[in-house]
């Protein structure tokens, strides 16, 4: 069941929920270049690498098109938190619905709540890669995910909590 605590990011654009839920299935067009496996349909799975500081396994366990995509993450390794496996059985759901001429995301992390010792971090990250990262993938063809083999972005050093 959702709490208020668990973190939330909402967008609202002009495109319509197929377009939505293509974007969101796109992890690499908007989370990371460096993903391995399939990230589109029911039970897939994938594994996203943040150099040596973030590793997750993640399956897809609820696909609807057009309306709803659920992440199961099945395995996590954080390098900056004492309990590294924080995010392991957590859940990412994706909701889309029509609103008017409009179509809205919600991203729920079920499960990443305040008593985290990433919350924070992943707060953060989690704003910039849906509001900012799969938000410009949908309205514009392209999203900021993580590069492979390029220098640390913006994004990324705020996501290690080395800006500054």
């Amino acid at each position: 069941m959702m709490s208020a605590q668990d973190f939330s990011a909402t967008i609202l654009v002009d495109q319509t929920p197929e377009a939505v839920f293509n974007a969101v299935t796109n992890v690499r067009g908007w989370w990371s270049e460096e993903i391995e496996g399939n990230t589109a349909a029911f039970n897939d799975e994938f594994k996203y690498k943040f150099e040596d500081v973030h590793r997750c396994h993640v399956r897809l366990t609820e696909v609807v098109p057009a309306q709803k995509v659920v992440w199961l993450i099945l395995d996590n390794y954080f390098k900056f938190t004492e309990d590294e496996k924080e995010w392991t059985g957590t859940q990412v759901i994706f909701d889309i619905a029509s609103l008017g001429n409009q179509t809205q995301l919600r991203m729920t992390h079920l499960g990443l709540v305040p008593t985290y010792e990433c919350f924070n971090i992943c707060r953060d990250a989690w704003s910039f890669y849906i509001k900012e990262s799969l938000y410009n993938l949908i309205t514009t063809g392209t999203g900021k995910p993580n590069a492979t083999g390029k220098p640390q972005t913006e994004n990324e050093k705020t996501i290690v909590g080395t800006e500054k």
